[in-house]
C-alpha cells in the first residue's frame, strides 16, 4: 500500500458557507493540512478537525502570502509525507481558480488527487444580486471572462471584437481595476453605450455590495462608490431584472454577522437560523460538552430510576447522557415506567420522544424558578427527585423543591468545559468591526467568552451588540461587563433569533 497521501482540489463555493458541496464539506472534515485561498470563507474553515494544519496561502492585489510554484511544492510536500491536503478554493478551482496548474503539479509528482467542483461566482453571484445570466428573450448564452488581463499589454488574449459585437450576457471575473479599459474596449467593438451592467462586490456574503449602471457610466459610478475586490461584473440586458429579482439584500438578517458561542455540537440551529435569514453566522465555540470524570454516580442513579418519583432533564445534553447509560447498562426506557418526567422546554421535550418518552410537564418560562413553581403540590414530602445535568448547573432549582419537602437527588450527566473556539481571529473581528451581534445561550458561553477574548476587550468595541437567551444568562453577562442590548422574550433558539431581528432587522 502506498504511503502518499491525497489531495482534493475543492471549490467551496462564492462566499455563502451553504454553497459548498456535500463531498466538499467532507474534504474539509477529514483533512490533515488545509490550504485555503482568501476568498475560501471562514465559516467553512470552522468546519475543519482542531487538530488539522491551516495554512493560508490566499492573493490579494496588495500581496500574495504565497507564490504559486510555493503552493504547488507545498501541496506535493504534504501529500508525500502520508497527509490527507484538501486545496480549498473560492469558487470553482478550474474557473480561474489556478486549479488547473496545481493538478499538473501533482500528476508531475506522482501524487494522487482528486477534483472536487465548486459553485462558481460567475453565476452564483450575479444570482445572489438578482441578476440570472440567461433569461428568455434577454440572453441565451453567457462568457465568463477573466477582468485581470493587463490592459496594456499589446496582444489580448480576449476577442474583444467577438464579445463586444455578439449577443449574449458578459461575466468578468476579478475586473475591478481593469474596469474603465474593459468598458471602453465593449463600446469600440460594438456594445452600446446604454447597455445595462453591474458590479457586485463580496458577492454571496452579508458584506454583498450592487451598483447597476450602463457601460458608460458604471466605471465612473464604481470609482465614488470606493467598489473593489473581489467582485463581478456583469454586462447585459438581464442586469434590468435585478429590480424584480433582488431577493437577497430584502433579507432580514442581510448584512448582519452574529457570533454563535455555544457548542460546536449545538450551533448548527443558531447558525442555520441566522443564515435562513440572511446574516452570517460565526461560530466561536466557548464551551464543549465532555463526559462527567466519573460515571459511577450517573450509573449508580439510571439503576435505581423506577424508584423515582420525578426526573427533571434541564437540557437535552443530560436527556443524552442518561439515556445513553441507561442503554449501556442493558436497560431501556421501560425502566422509567410510572416516573413523572419534566423537561425545561420545547428542545428538550422534543429530545425526550425521539426517545418515545411523554414528557408530564413543560414550564411556559424554561428555567429553574419556573420548574420549581409548576411542579409545587405535585410534589409530595419525601418524594425523591433526580436532577441529571452539568456539572456547574445553578443550585436554585433544588434548593426550590427541597423547601417543597422533596429528596432531591443532583447528579452530574455531563461536564461543560473550555470551548474550542479562534480566539485570536475573533478578537480581530471584534475590533475590525466584523462582528454585529454577540450571543449568548447560557451562563457558561459569557463566562467562557470573557475569559477566552481577554479583559480588554470587555465590554465589547462599539457597535456590538450582546444578544442573551434570557434573564438569567442577561444577568451573568451584566456581571462580566457586558451590556445586554438584546434579552428573548421566549427562551428558545428561535426567541432569540426572533430578538435579533427585532432590534437589527430591516
Amino acid at each position: 500500500m502506498s504511503s502518499k497521501g491525497m489531495v482534493y482540489l475543492v471549490g467551496a463555493g462564492p462566499g455563502d458557507p451553504g454553497l459548498i458541496t456535500v463531498k466538499g464539506l467532507e474534504c474539509v472534515r477529514k483533512a490533515d493540512v488545509l490550504v485555503y485561498d482568501r476568498l475560501a470563507g471562514r465559516d467553512v474553515l470552522s468546519r475543519a478537525r482542531p487538530e488539522a494544519e491551516l495554512i493560508y496561502a490566499g492573493k490579494s492585489p496588495e500581496r500574495h502570502a504565497l507564490r504559486q510554484e510555493e503552493i504547488n511544492r507545498l501541496l506535493v510536500e504534504r501529500a508525500l509525507a502520508g497527509k490527507t491536503v484538501t486545496r480549498l478554493k473560492g469558487g470553482d478551482p478550474f474557473v480561474f481558480g489556478r486549479g488547473g496548474e496545481e493538478a499538473e503539479a501533482l500528476y508531475e509528482a506522482g501524487v494522487p488527487f482528486e477534483v472536487v467542483p465548486g459553485v462558481t461566482s460567475a453565476v452564483a453571484v450575479p444570482a445572489y444580486a438578482g441578476i440570472p445570466v440567461t433569461h428568455r428573450g434577454l440572453a441565451s448564452a453567457f462568457t465568463v471572462i477573466t477582468g485581470n488581463e493587463d490592459p496594456d499589454k499589446e496582444e489580448s488574449d480576449i476577442a474583444w471584437d467577438k464579445i463586444g459585437a455578439g449577443p449574449g450576457t458578459l461575466v468578468f471575473l476579478m475586473g475591478m481595476g481593469n474596469l474603465p479599459a474593459i468598458a471602453a474596449r465593449l463600446i469600440r467593438h460594438g456594445r452600446p453605450p446604454e447597455t445595462p451592467a453591474a458590479v457586485i462586490s463580496w458577492g454571496a456574503t452579508p458584506g454583498q455590495r450592487t451598483l447597476t449602471g450602463t457601460l458608460e457610466d458604471i466605471a465612473e459610478k464604481a470609482s465614488a462608490e470606493e467598489f473593489t475586490n473581489p467582485a463581478v461584473i456583469v454586462v447585459g440586458e438581464v442586469v434590468g431584472l435585478r429590480e424584480k429579482l433582488n431577493w437577497f439584500e430584502k433579507k432580514p438578517l442581510f448584512g448582519c454577522s452574529v457570533l454563535v458561542t455555544r457548542s460546536r455540537e449545538q450551533a448548527s440551529d443558531l447558525s442555520r437560523a441566522v443564515e435562513e435569514l440572511g446574516g452570517r453566522a460565526v461560530e466561536f465555540p466557548t464551551i464543549s460538552i465532555a463526559d462527567p470524570p466519573d460515571f459511577e454516580p450517573l450509573d449508580r442513579a439510571v439503576a435505581a430510576a423506577s424508584a423515582y418519583r420525578w426526573i427533571i432533564f434541564t437540557s437535552v445534553n443530560g436527556v443524552k447522557y442518561f439515556l445513553d447509560r441507561l442503554f449501556k447498562s442493558g436497560g431501556d426506557i421501560r425502566d422509567l415506567k410510572g416516573v413523572n418526567i419534566c423537561a425545561i422546554g420545547p428542545k428538550t421535550r422534543d429530545c425526550l420522544a425521539r426517545y418515545g418518552l411523554k414528557v408530564d410537564y413543560v414550564p411556559s418560562e424554561y428555567r429553574a424558578e419556573e420548574i420549581a413553581a409548576g411542579i409545587r403540590g405535585r410534589i409530595l414530602p419525601g418524594d425523591a427527585v433526580l436532577l441529571p445535568r452539568a456539572d456547574i448547573a445553578r443550585k436554585v432549582l433544588p434548593e426550590l423543591l427541597e423547601k417543597e419537602g422533596a429528596r432531591v437527588d443532583e447528579v452530574v450527566a455531563y461536564r461543560t468545559v473550555a470551548g474550542d473556539g479562534r480566539r485570536e481571529e475573533v478578537r480581530r473581528m471584534l475590533l475590525q468591526g466584523e462582528i454585529d451581534v454577540v450571543t449568548f445561550t447560557s451562563s457558561s458561553t459569557v463566562r467562557n467568552f470573557a475569559a477566552m477574548v481577554g479583559d480588554d476587550l470587555l465590554p465589547l468595541p462599539d457597535g456590538v451588540k450582546v444578544a442573551c437567551i434570557g434573564p438569567v444568562t442577561s444577568e451573568t453577562a451584566r456581571q462580566m461587563g457586558l451590556p445586554v442590548h438584546i434579552e428573548a422574550s421566549r427562551y428558545t433558539i428561535e426567541g432569540l433569533v426572533e430578538a435579533i431581528v427585532r432590534a437589527c432587522g430591516r
